[in-house]
């Protein structure tokens, strides 16, 4: 192996000599060529993404000459393990499978021995390319490998300590370095916290593993202000219980009746289930209606308060892959999994479904429905009350029955709201407006579908906030009346998060609160409901009780496509209770994995000014005029969402003039 790129950049040459490039980016051109593998990148795309603003011709040169300082380097020989390959549209490093610790990594990661895992956490040194300089511009680019082979990293330490025997093996030490490092990188990362209690469990030292959790709880509390999650929770019982087991009895050795386990209450604690996107067996005209079957089944299993059920949006993660059960058990920590076919012909449905073990991968029920297409909304409460039923059968069937809500009229209408679902959730204006369209058409179908009108005034309320339109007050003024329209949506959970959380973007915070309430008293695992909750708090001058709300949001969906607005909303609270610092790293998080998210850059550049740092402020706000470049610090000023906290708008509107963006 002569290629390490995590935890910095290291290349050697055949001999074992230090590689050096003459220029920083020929090293960071050669490190996005390793990333890229086989496939290679378009010299277009290079020379634009390392040499922005300098002109096609200077920058295509200024590749050439990086390449020629690679080619110096390694060059092609017949016999090179290492070289360059191209033509005039593309260019592609090749190198043996064993050249590059991240290829390395990645292949041991999909092999399922202790032993390949173990090499894999060795690999591990740290982030990409940590400790190298990165130039404004080029973090971008590199900032989604740092975050994604984090993550696998965390995956990693949580598979390996669950496959450590009872004794302690080399593979134990292995676990407990990896789990080490990643700590010192991020000392909230509790798969890293329950790595080293399981490490220490398997080399009989319990009282070090109580030890661990007592440092994860508490530096948690301090950095994020947040309980631990439900796995380190489980955890902590298993500990807790066995170390009772082994502490010394009275005299008469009489065993004590176990005592119970002092856990914070959590909602993981309840059962747990996820509702994977069913196989739609019908035509591709079809797939929406099948996506709108796990969508009503899970909120009406959400309805049901003794379940912990994960919000649609990080279920859907998975949808057109093949995924083990229990692999989706560990990655969404939930205890059950249901899973189901649909297929529709003519005026005729059949829907197959089973709920099955995580852990054990058992099948614990299933069932068959069949009949006209008007029955969908019927089977989809009856599939909900039986997979709750199976699952704890002390649930009375009238509490299910809480789950009913009135139907829309017209299926055409409901196939409409299905389709504008994945585009409302605010990361592009195309898709906002692509939502708006296909929800104007369900509105008019059928006139009478709250829900329809609701989420159209939230994908309105969007265009304002967003600044994606040029008359932000006519998109609220839509926002509103759509709401108005909407009328009676008091038994829908989700039109009324999206209800009042158009309002609360429309500066209508005391009303929108109301709607959120009674969203989460329907549905206590509404996220949508939560996160919006937390935006509110933090808009009414409450901001020290937000982020247990957004956590919260981010616990009942881990993989959310909302999930940057979650993370958004916790940096503000942080933000405006002084916490600045912690701010500037979540909007830096976010960035680097959703770098097309454009509102992270005015987060990002308000708050960088606010602390000093400048520069990063100066660059976050060329990349939101680069995006928007009719923004101004005016226009911005004027959003109604900022109008409750006077004092802080003006804060941020002075950090936003500091970092140069225009007043008019």
């Amino acid at each position: 192996m002569r290629i390490r790129l995590l935890g910095g950049l290291e290349v050697s040459s055949a001999d074992g000599q230090p590689v050096r490039f003459a220029m920083r980016k020929s090293a960071l051109l050669f490190a996005a060529l390793v990333l890229a593998g086989s496939r290679g990148h378009r010299r277009e795309r290079l020379s634009e993404g390392f040499w922005p603003g300098r002109g096609e011709a200077q920058s295509r040169n200024s590749l050439r000459q990086a390449l020629a300082d690679i080619r110096r380097r390694f060059p092609a020989d017949g016999n090179a393990a290492i070289s360059l390959e191209g033509d005039q549209e593309t260019v592609a490093l090749t190198a043996g499978p064993d050249e590059a610790d991240i290829w390395l990594f990645e292949r041991k990661l999909a092999e399922s021995g202790t032993a390949d895992l173990a090499f894999a956490a060795e690999l591990y040194r740290g982030d990409v390319l940590a400790g190298e300089a990165i130039p404004d511009g080029l973090d971008a680019w590199f900032g989604p490998y740092q975050v994604g082979y984090r993550q696998k990293a965390l995956q990693l330490v949580e598979r390996l300590s669950l496959a450590l025997p009872e004794a302690g093996t080399a593979d134990a030490a292995a676990c407990e370095r990896l789990a080490e490092r990643l700590l010192a990188a991020d000392p909230t990362a509790e798969a890293a916290h329950r790595a080293l209690m399981r490490v220490h469990v398997a080399r009989g030292h319990e009282n070090a593993a109580l030890r661990q959790l007592e440092s994860c709880r508490a530096l948690l509390r301090k950095l994020l202000d947040v309980e631990p999650e439900a796995q380190t929770n489980a955890l902590a019982a298993s500990l807790q219980s066995r170390e009772r087991h082994h502490q010394v009895k009275p005299a008469h050795d009489t065993v004590l009746p176990p005592q119970p386990v002092s856990i914070p209450a959590r909602p993981h604690d309840q059962p747990s289930v996820a509702v994977m996107p069913f196989d739609n067996l019908g035509g591709a005209d079809d797939e929406y209606f099948a996506d709108g079957v796990v969508e009503e089944t899970t909120a009406a299993l959400s309805r049901v308060r003794d379940f912990f059920v994960i919000a649609r949006q990080s279920a859907f993660t998975y949808k057109g892959r093949f995924v083990d059960v229990r692999q989706v058990g560990k990655e969404l920590g939930v205890n059950y999994v249901v899973e189901g076919t649909v297929r529709r012909g003519g005026d005729r449905l059949r829907i197959s479904v089973q709920l099955v073990d995580a852990e054990t991968r058992a099948q614990l029920w299933s069932e068959r429905y069949e009949g006209a297409i008007e029955d969908i909304f019927e089977f989809q409460d009856r599939i909900a009350a039986q997979v709750a039923g199976a699952i704890h059968p002390a649930i009375r069937g009238a509490e299910i029955e809480l789950a009913k809500r009135k139907p829309p009229t017209s299926l055409r209408a409901y196939d409409l709201v299905m389709r504008a679902y994945p585009n409302i959730w605010g990361r592009r204006k195309d898709t906002n407006d692509q939502a708006i369209e296909l929800l104007k058409k369900a509105t008019a179908v059928d006139p009478a579908y709250g829900r329809a009108h609701a989420l159209l005034a939230w994908c309105h309320a969007s265009n304002a906030a967003y600044l994606w339109a040029e008359q932000p007050e006519s998109e609220l003024e839509k926002a509103r009346a759509a709401v108005e329209t909407a009328g009676s949506i008091g038994d829908d959970p989700t039109a009324l998060a999206a209800a009042g959380s158009a309002l609360s973007m429309c500066g209508d915070q005391e009303r929108a609160a109301t709607f959120i309430e009674r969203a989460l008293a329907l549905d206590p695992n509404n996220a949508w409901a939560w996160a919006r909750q937390g935006w509110i708090a933090t808009y009414t001058g409450e901001a020290a009780r937000a982020p247990e709300r957004f956590q919260r949001a981010m616990a009942l969906s881990p993989m959310d496509p909302f999930a940057f607005n979650m993370r958004l909303g916790m940096a503000t609270a942080m933000a405006k209770t002084g916490s600045l610092s912690q701010a500037v790293a979540i909007a830096r998080e976010v960035i680097a994995a959703h770098p097309d998210i454009i509102m992270s850059y005015r987060y990002l550049a308000a708050w960088s000014a606010m602390i000093g740092d400048i520069e990063t402020a100066r660059w976050a706000a060329q990349k939101l005029l680069t995006a928007q470049p009719d923004f101004t610090i005016e226009r911005y000023r004027s959003l109604p969402i900022l109008r409750s906290t006077p004092e802080w708008a003006d804060q941020v509107a002075e950090a936003l003039k500091l970092a140069g963006l225009p007043e008019r």
